[in-house]
């Protein structure tokens, strides 16, 4: 029989290891063969528990890599491998392998993972695929945190990880130790509908995640959709943050059905989601009851209106826990906004609301009426606050106009590129552009960033792609006046703002879709004043083999037609 005195001494005899992180962080280090990462290799030789390696701001090659996975497969105790930034200048074609060296380490040694931080590493699919192994295996059970934020990996990266997430899950079910990941990060990553889809019905079977961050990856409301049931399907998610994808009215609604399942929520960003008035009001219907302990609610640039941004306020009243709400760049005019902070402030949340200088102006403003002259045709009708409804036409001195259509700056359209700006620009909106860039329109590089801004809000032939070429034309010829020989400048530019060229600023992140731009481009290169060169430059890129291209092939086919014939 076991007695106290038994256990004492039992517990006096035991050791707690302690947990040693070893950070070579932002060293740059240029690790190419094995005796480059001898430092590397002796370090983790002389820890007695290595519990977690950083190497970000280095750059890692396969036999180094190789090397530093001998020395790491010693170590079973290891957990955290933030290796964020550790590929500066490797190829695709290496990345996966020094990738495959380190997974193969971890699992021979029987790790217990909790966080992989891949972070900033641009390896695309291909980076992907050097992770297979580890993350569907026994190493991975136990992984709580995975971060691949700004790594490139398309729908084919996003559907691969996915599939391995999903196996992790079954085999970790069936061995009794369920993958219960917490924290999932991949910005950046233009996984678009397909990608977030299949990541969706991932996160639905696993349904442990507290922590969830997929801004930036041209998701539409299809992927909103799905990720709207994924989220239900978590309950104990905290932080929610889907900034700059593309919900519109209908995938905020599915969003705002899955909220009432995640009462925990802290954190809600949805800024630059296009969610509309409509999106907001929904939000707010259950926001109103519900999550107490919401303490950060961004609904920036999404086109609401005064109204939708009242319910928004009204049904925060009970937030004693709110810290900040972001409504900037949405569609209130001056005299919205001011009721808009009399209201915040009335409810005590005035050192809660943010600025609210980037607002883009009402929608509903009626600029020059005279008060006094009658109106021909019928009052148009208005909803309970009094606001008339953006679903009719405003009636001025008895013309009917369309409240969707004010004329704003070159800066507006700008800060927040639309197909409706751009028709609001009106018959001076090239001569606003060109004053927006001022000295800058002698300079290729900076024409081409304009002419992708106006060009990638086009995604038909319609009235916003007739504006569209408009503009263009008014852009490049006034360039191609002044300097004759800038047409292969300004060719080169355009394909690495599109993404179809690589540029010198490694940082950059071209448009999600380039439809548009294509559809513009194609009218450009028929011009008299595009000079022959150019068309060749870009005939050779669009030729070529490349993903974005290939999702788009009668765009492209059609340029390439319009270049072959010119």
């Amino acid at each position: 029989m076991t007695t106290i005195d038994d256990v004492t001494k039992s517990l006096a005899k035991a050791t707690v290891s302690p947990k040693f992180e070893l950070s070579f962080k932002g060293k740059g280090l240029k690790l190419n063969t094995a005796a480059d990462a001898k430092e590397i290799v002796q370090a983790i030789k002389k820890c007695d528990h290595l519990t977690a390696l950083r190497l970000e701001g280095n750059t890692v090659g396969v036999d180094a890599a190789e090397e530093i996975a001998k020395a790491l497969g010693h170590h079973p105790e290891f957990e955290r491998a933030h290796w964020s930034d550790m590929f500066t200048g490797r190829l695709k074609t290496e990345i996966p392998i020094a990738l495959k060296h380190l997974g193969a380490a971890i699992i021979g040694a029987k790790c217990r993972l909790v966080e992989i931080d891949l972070s900033d590493n641009a390896f695309g699919p291909n980076g992907v695929v050097g992770l297979i192994d580890l993350l569907k295996s026994e190493s991975c059970y136990s992984l709580q945190e995975l971060r691949l934020n700004n790594n490139g990996l398309g729908i084919g990266g996003g559907k691969m990880l996915a599939d391995c997430l999903t196996e992790c899950h079954k085999s970790s079910v069936a061995a009794g130790q369920p993958l219960s990941l917490k924290i999932f990060i991949s910005g950046r990553n233009r996984l678009e509908n397909e990608g977030a889809t299949a990541l969706a019905a991932a996160f639905k079977a696993i349904g442990t995640l507290e922590f969830l961050a997929m801004p930036q990856n041209g998701i539409n409301h299809p992927g909103i959709s799905a990720l709207a049931d994924a989220i239900a399907a978590n309950p104990k998610l905290k932080h929610l943050n889907l900034n700059d994808n593309t919900f519109t009215a209908k995938g905020a609604e599915a969003i705002a059905k899955a909220l009432p399942k995640v009462e925990n929520l802290e954190v809600i960003n949805f800024g630059d989601c296009l969610i509309r008035t409509e999106g907001a009001k929904a939000i707010a219907d259950v926001l109103r009851n519900s999550h107490k302990n919401l303490k950060e609610l961004i609904l920036s640039g999404n086109e609401i209106n005064k109204t939708g941004a009242i319910d928004i306020i009204e049904s925060l009243e009970t937030k004693e826990f709110l810290e900040k709400l972001d409504l900037d760049a949405n569609n209130f005019g001056e005299e919205g906004c001011e009721d808009i902070k009399c209201m915040v402030e009335s409810l005590g949340f005035k050192d809660v609301l943010g600025s609210l200088s980037g607002d883009e102006g009402s929608d509903d403003e009626e600029d020059g009426e005279d008060e006094n002259e009658e109106d021909e045709e019928e009052e148009p009708e208005e909803d309970e606050e009094g606001d008339i409804s953006t679903d009719v036409k405003l009636q001025v001195k008895g013309t009917a106009i369309t409240p969707s259509k004010p004329q704003i700056t070159a800066k507006d359209f700008l800060a927040f590129p639309s197909p409706t700006k751009l028709l609001q620009l009106g018959n001076s909106g090239a001569d606003s552009l060109l004053q927006e860039l001022g000295t800058n329109a002698k300079e290729a590089e900076k024409v081409a960033e304009m002419f992708t801004k106006v060009s990638v809000v086009v995604s038909k032939e319609d009235e916003a792609k007739a504006k569209a070429c408009e503009l263009a034309d008014k852009l490049l010829q006034n360039l191609l006046n002044q300097d004759p020989n800038a047409g292969v400048k300004v060719a080169n530019a355009i394909l690495v703002c599109l993404g179809l060229l690589k540029g010198e600023d490694k940082k950059y992140k071209p448009p999600a879709k380039i439809d548009g731009a294509l559809l513009v481009l194609d009218h450009v290169v028929r011009q008299s004043y595009f000079p022959k060169l150019a068309r060749d430059i870009i005939q050779i890129f669009v030729s070529k083999p490349h993903p974005t291209l290939d999702k788009i092939p009668e765009i492209r086919h059609k340029l390439l037609q319009t270049l072959y014939a010119f």
